[in-house]
């Protein structure tokens, strides 16, 4: 059974664990790095999670037979507010291809349709194919939008969308 918990300030210690692993598991998943968010203070992680709880931006971690198995989050787009971003999207790698990957895009799906989001956005690297087939099965779209990435300009990430309704 998974639980797919919300990201808030009593939980800042446990979303810092998950992301670190996260960032170390698949570092190619992310435009960030371990080396750089390992660095960052207590602080600073208090902030990104306060951003998630102001209520135009949420993250789940997703909790499986006691430990902590996937972290999704979605922000509100700044100039679109029918669109969100889907980002930090990880699943722990004993709990691939288990549907939990599935069961937080679905949360974050009804909690933007709450908030008047119609349209999912993501980024993923062309060199991370099992994501983008995943992303595919669950109704994301290429849009055609690329761009380099920002750890390896020589990966490119695509855009991808998937249209949600209420």
């Amino acid at each position: 059974m998974t639980e797919l918990v919300p990201i808030t300030s009593l939980l800042v210690e446990d979303y810092k664990t998950v992301r670190l692993r996260a960032l170390q598991d698949t570092p190619l998943a992310f435009g960030s790095t371990y080396a750089r968010e390992s660095q960052m203070a207590d602080e600073e992680w208090l902030i990104r999670v306060t951003r998630l709880t102001n209520g135009r931006d949420i993250g789940f971690l997703a909790r499986s037979n006691g430990s902590y198995a996937g972290l999704a989050l979605c922000l509100a787009d700044e100039s679109d507010p029918e669109k969100g971003q889907v980002v930090s999207m990880w699943v722990a790698p004993e709990a691939r291809r288990l549907g939990v990957g599935r069961q937080l895009i679905e949360k974050i799906a009804v909690w933007a349709a709450d908030k008047g989001i119609k349209t999912l956005l993501l980024m993923v690297t062309s060199v991370n194919d099992s994501a983008v087939e995943f992303y595919r099965s669950i109704g994301f779209v290429m849009t055609g939008k690329t761009e380099p990435y920002p750890n390896d300009p020589k990966i490119m990430e695509y855009e991808m969308a998937r249209e949600i309704g209420r």
